[in-house]
Protein backbone atom coordinates (compact mmCIF):
# COMPACT_ATOMS: atom_id res chain seq x y z
CA UNK A 1 0.00 0.00 0.00
CA UNK A 2 1.32 3.37 -1.13
CA UNK A 3 1.97 5.72 2.09
CA UNK A 4 -0.02 8.87 1.73
CA UNK A 5 1.85 12.17 2.69
CA UNK A 6 1.11 15.40 4.33
CA UNK A 7 1.49 19.02 2.53
CA UNK A 8 3.79 21.07 4.59
CA UNK A 9 4.76 25.20 4.47
CA UNK A 10 8.22 26.29 4.91
CA UNK A 11 7.16 29.58 7.32
CA UNK A 12 9.83 32.08 5.55
CA UNK A 13 6.78 32.18 2.72
CA UNK A 14 5.53 34.75 5.69
CA UNK A 15 8.37 37.09 5.71
CA UNK A 16 7.47 39.51 3.02
CA UNK A 17 4.06 40.51 5.69
CA UNK A 18 6.51 41.98 8.17
CA UNK A 19 3.89 40.75 10.88
CA UNK A 20 4.60 38.69 13.74
CA UNK A 21 5.17 34.92 12.93
CA UNK A 22 1.69 33.73 14.78
CA UNK A 23 0.22 35.59 11.67
CA UNK A 24 1.92 33.17 9.13
CA UNK A 25 0.88 29.83 11.22
CA UNK A 26 -2.44 30.90 11.29
CA UNK A 27 -2.39 31.68 8.06
CA UNK A 28 -1.09 28.15 6.71
CA UNK A 29 -3.51 26.14 8.86
CA UNK A 30 -6.90 28.36 7.37
CA UNK A 31 -4.91 27.44 3.79
CA UNK A 32 -5.25 23.97 4.36
CA UNK A 33 -2.21 23.00 5.43
CA UNK A 34 -0.92 19.39 7.29
CA UNK A 35 2.12 20.64 8.70
CA UNK A 36 4.70 23.21 8.82
CA UNK A 37 8.64 24.00 8.63
CA UNK A 38 10.24 26.61 10.34
CA UNK A 39 13.04 28.79 9.31
CA UNK A 40 14.09 30.54 12.62
CA UNK A 41 17.86 30.47 14.49
CA UNK A 42 17.25 28.77 18.23
CA UNK A 43 20.24 31.60 18.51
CA UNK A 44 17.59 34.34 17.84
CA UNK A 45 15.02 32.86 19.49
CA UNK A 46 14.82 33.38 23.29
CA UNK A 47 12.70 30.69 25.46
CA UNK A 48 9.41 32.60 25.86
CA UNK A 49 9.33 33.01 21.85
CA UNK A 50 10.24 29.37 21.63
CA UNK A 51 7.45 28.42 23.55
CA UNK A 52 5.04 30.78 22.48
CA UNK A 53 5.73 29.00 18.84
CA UNK A 54 4.88 25.81 20.21
CA UNK A 55 1.66 26.69 21.82
CA UNK A 56 0.42 28.16 19.24
CA UNK A 57 1.05 25.09 16.69
CA UNK A 58 -0.29 23.20 18.76
CA UNK A 59 -3.15 25.11 19.33
CA UNK A 60 -3.47 25.56 15.93
CA UNK A 61 -3.36 21.18 15.64
CA UNK A 62 -0.56 22.02 13.01
CA UNK A 63 2.55 19.67 13.89
CA UNK A 64 6.12 21.48 13.65
CA UNK A 65 7.71 19.24 11.36
CA UNK A 66 11.19 20.23 10.36
CA UNK A 67 13.78 23.12 11.24
CA UNK A 68 15.30 24.79 8.08
CA UNK A 69 19.05 25.22 9.13
CA UNK A 70 22.31 26.63 6.44
CA UNK A 71 25.25 25.91 8.23
CA UNK A 72 27.96 26.37 5.43
CA UNK A 73 30.65 26.33 7.74
CA UNK A 74 30.71 22.59 8.71
CA UNK A 75 33.28 22.46 6.08
CA UNK A 76 35.50 25.29 7.44
CA UNK A 77 39.18 24.44 7.92
CA UNK A 78 39.21 27.05 10.85
CA UNK A 79 38.41 24.49 13.83
CA UNK A 80 36.83 26.91 15.50
CA UNK A 81 34.77 28.19 12.81
CA UNK A 82 33.93 24.38 12.40
CA UNK A 83 33.13 23.81 15.92
CA UNK A 84 30.98 27.27 16.27
CA UNK A 85 28.48 25.57 13.35
CA UNK A 86 28.80 21.90 15.26
CA UNK A 87 27.38 23.60 18.62
CA UNK A 88 25.15 25.52 16.46
CA UNK A 89 23.36 22.80 15.10
CA UNK A 90 23.18 21.18 18.12
CA UNK A 91 20.98 24.11 19.07
CA UNK A 92 18.55 23.12 16.37
CA UNK A 93 18.60 19.48 17.25
CA UNK A 94 17.80 20.05 20.84
CA UNK A 95 14.65 22.60 19.50
CA UNK A 96 13.45 19.82 17.11
CA UNK A 97 13.30 17.59 20.11
CA UNK A 98 11.08 19.96 21.54
CA UNK A 99 9.32 20.37 19.23
CA UNK A 100 8.92 16.85 18.66
CA UNK A 101 9.79 17.48 14.94
CA UNK A 102 10.98 14.89 12.42
CA UNK A 103 13.71 16.44 11.36
CA UNK A 104 16.44 19.38 11.03
CA UNK A 105 17.06 20.07 6.99
CA UNK A 106 20.51 21.00 6.99
CA UNK A 107 22.49 22.66 4.29
CA UNK A 108 25.91 22.06 4.36
CA UNK A 109 27.50 24.56 1.88
CA UNK A 110 30.30 24.59 -0.94
CA UNK A 111 33.71 24.28 -1.70
CA UNK A 112 35.74 27.09 -1.69
CA UNK A 113 37.96 29.01 -3.32
CA UNK A 114 37.16 26.23 -6.77
CA UNK A 115 38.55 23.60 -4.79
CA UNK A 116 42.14 24.70 -4.86
CA UNK A 117 44.61 25.64 -1.99
CA UNK A 118 42.51 23.24 0.47
CA UNK A 119 41.84 20.22 -1.38
CA UNK A 120 38.08 18.87 -2.50
CA UNK A 121 38.38 15.55 -0.41
CA UNK A 122 40.00 17.50 2.63
CA UNK A 123 36.67 19.70 2.79
CA UNK A 124 34.15 16.45 1.87
CA UNK A 125 36.17 14.85 4.94
CA UNK A 126 35.52 17.84 7.37
CA UNK A 127 31.86 18.16 6.22
CA UNK A 128 31.57 14.21 6.64
CA UNK A 129 32.97 14.12 10.54
CA UNK A 130 31.11 17.09 11.41
CA UNK A 131 27.79 15.71 10.12
CA UNK A 132 28.36 12.35 11.41
CA UNK A 133 29.40 14.04 14.94
CA UNK A 134 25.61 15.37 14.41
CA UNK A 135 23.98 12.40 13.36
CA UNK A 136 24.93 10.68 16.90
CA UNK A 137 23.62 14.02 18.17
CA UNK A 138 20.52 13.88 16.65
CA UNK A 139 19.73 9.87 17.28
CA UNK A 140 20.03 10.86 20.78
CA UNK A 141 17.42 13.27 20.80
CA UNK A 142 14.96 11.05 18.17
CA UNK A 143 15.23 13.06 15.65
CA UNK A 144 16.82 12.98 11.62
CA UNK A 145 18.81 14.96 9.63
CA UNK A 146 18.05 15.64 6.00
CA UNK A 147 20.50 17.14 3.76
CA UNK A 148 19.94 19.36 1.51
CA UNK A 149 20.87 19.05 -2.12
CA UNK A 150 21.95 21.94 -3.60
CA UNK A 151 22.44 22.64 -7.60
CA UNK A 152 24.99 24.55 -7.73
CA UNK A 153 28.64 24.20 -9.66
CA UNK A 154 30.28 24.61 -5.91
CA UNK A 155 27.92 22.86 -3.72
CA UNK A 156 29.46 19.74 -2.00
CA UNK A 157 25.90 17.68 -2.59
CA UNK A 158 24.97 18.64 -5.89
CA UNK A 159 23.84 15.15 -7.51
CA UNK A 160 22.30 12.50 -6.48
CA UNK A 161 25.77 10.07 -7.03
CA UNK A 162 26.97 12.96 -4.39
CA UNK A 163 24.53 12.35 -1.73
CA UNK A 164 24.46 8.81 -1.90
CA UNK A 165 28.66 9.36 -1.10
CA UNK A 166 27.58 11.43 1.53
CA UNK A 167 25.13 9.31 3.13
CA UNK A 168 27.84 6.54 2.91
CA UNK A 169 30.60 8.03 4.08
CA UNK A 170 28.78 9.87 6.98
CA UNK A 171 27.20 6.02 7.61
CA UNK A 172 24.79 7.49 10.36
CA UNK A 173 21.13 5.79 9.97
CA UNK A 174 19.95 9.15 11.09
CA UNK A 175 21.34 11.19 8.46
CA UNK A 176 19.03 10.93 5.30
CA UNK A 177 18.21 12.66 2.05
CA UNK A 178 15.92 15.94 1.59
CA UNK A 179 14.66 15.69 -2.03
CA UNK A 180 14.03 18.99 -3.74
CA UNK A 181 12.51 18.97 -6.85
CA UNK A 182 13.28 22.24 -8.09
CA UNK A 183 16.63 21.55 -7.41
CA UNK A 184 16.79 18.01 -9.11
CA UNK A 185 15.27 19.38 -12.16
CA UNK A 186 18.39 22.75 -11.91
CA UNK A 187 20.96 19.97 -11.32
CA UNK A 188 19.91 18.16 -14.45
CA UNK A 189 18.99 14.81 -12.04
CA UNK A 190 16.67 12.35 -13.65
CA UNK A 191 13.55 11.51 -11.90
CA UNK A 192 14.33 7.61 -12.46
CA UNK A 193 17.90 8.75 -10.02
CA UNK A 194 15.93 9.18 -7.35
CA UNK A 195 15.32 5.12 -6.85
CA UNK A 196 19.45 5.21 -5.15
CA UNK A 197 17.64 6.94 -2.38
CA UNK A 198 15.31 4.15 -1.55
CA UNK A 199 14.74 4.06 2.24
CA UNK A 200 17.40 6.81 2.79
CA UNK A 201 15.22 10.06 2.05
CA UNK A 202 13.57 11.63 5.04
CA UNK A 203 11.78 14.84 3.47
CA UNK A 204 10.81 16.34 0.31
CA UNK A 205 10.68 20.19 -1.20
CA UNK A 206 8.80 21.01 -3.78
CA UNK A 207 8.38 24.45 -5.95
CA UNK A 208 8.93 25.37 -9.62
CA UNK A 209 11.79 27.44 -11.71
CA UNK A 210 12.93 28.60 -14.67
CA UNK A 211 14.99 25.46 -15.10
CA UNK A 212 17.99 28.15 -15.24
CA UNK A 213 17.98 29.97 -11.93
CA UNK A 214 17.18 28.97 -8.22
CA UNK A 215 13.86 30.18 -8.39
CA UNK A 216 11.11 28.40 -5.28
CA UNK A 217 7.86 29.64 -7.77
CA UNK A 218 4.41 28.28 -6.67
CA UNK A 219 4.67 25.15 -8.57
CA UNK A 220 2.85 25.91 -12.37
CA UNK A 221 4.80 29.07 -12.72
CA UNK A 222 8.03 27.47 -13.89
CA UNK A 223 9.14 24.76 -16.27
CA UNK A 224 9.45 21.35 -13.85
CA UNK A 225 7.97 18.15 -14.50
CA UNK A 226 6.66 17.11 -12.00
CA UNK A 227 4.72 14.57 -12.74
CA UNK A 228 7.85 12.09 -13.42
CA UNK A 229 9.30 12.94 -9.82
CA UNK A 230 6.38 12.81 -7.83
CA UNK A 231 5.54 9.27 -9.33
CA UNK A 232 9.18 8.49 -8.68
CA UNK A 233 8.72 9.69 -5.01
CA UNK A 234 5.58 7.95 -4.58
CA UNK A 235 7.40 4.46 -5.46
CA UNK A 236 9.88 5.45 -2.42
CA UNK A 237 6.62 4.91 -0.30
CA UNK A 238 7.95 7.33 2.40
CA UNK A 239 6.58 7.92 5.47
CA UNK A 240 6.88 11.83 5.20
CA UNK A 241 6.27 15.32 4.24
CA UNK A 242 6.33 17.41 1.10
CA UNK A 243 6.68 20.76 2.06
CA UNK A 244 6.28 23.90 -0.57
CA UNK A 245 9.32 26.21 -0.32
CA UNK A 246 8.49 29.85 -1.79
CA UNK A 247 10.67 32.73 -2.35
CA UNK A 248 9.21 36.32 -2.35
CA UNK A 249 5.65 37.02 -4.13
CA UNK A 250 6.94 39.84 -7.11
CA UNK A 251 3.61 41.49 -5.08
CA UNK A 252 4.50 41.69 -1.27
CA UNK A 253 0.91 42.90 -0.65
CA UNK A 254 -0.46 39.70 -2.19
CA UNK A 255 1.81 37.24 -0.22
CA UNK A 256 -1.36 35.40 1.13
CA UNK A 257 -2.63 34.27 -2.43
CA UNK A 258 1.23 33.93 -3.55
CA UNK A 259 0.44 30.86 -0.96
CA UNK A 260 -2.65 30.14 -1.32
CA UNK A 261 -1.89 29.79 -5.14
CA UNK A 262 1.00 27.26 -4.37
CA UNK A 263 -0.92 25.45 -1.95
CA UNK A 264 -3.76 24.45 -4.55
CA UNK A 265 -1.62 23.51 -7.23
CA UNK A 266 0.53 21.56 -5.28
CA UNK A 267 -2.58 20.06 -3.64
CA UNK A 268 -3.89 18.97 -7.35
CA UNK A 269 0.22 17.31 -7.91
CA UNK A 270 -0.39 15.43 -5.25
CA UNK A 271 -3.66 14.06 -5.66
CA UNK A 272 -2.84 13.69 -9.30
CA UNK A 273 0.26 11.01 -8.35
CA UNK A 274 -1.91 9.49 -5.55
CA UNK A 275 0.12 11.03 -2.96
CA UNK A 276 -2.78 12.66 -0.90
CA UNK A 277 -6.18 11.86 -0.21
Amino acid sequence: MVQKMKLGLINSAWVQTNKPLEFGLRETKRIGFDTVDLFIDPLDTDRSTRAEILRECQQLDLPIVSLCCVAVGLSDFNPSVRRFHIDRVQKYLEMAAEYHARNVLLVIGEYIWNQEVISASEQWRLAVEATAELGRVAAGHGVEIAIELEPFPMSLINDIDSMVRFLDDVGQSSVKANIDISHLHLAGVLPEQIRKLHGRAAHVHISDCDGIRHGDLPPGRGVVPFAPYLAEIKNLDMDGVISIELEYSPDPEQIVLWVEEAYASTDRLLKNAALRG
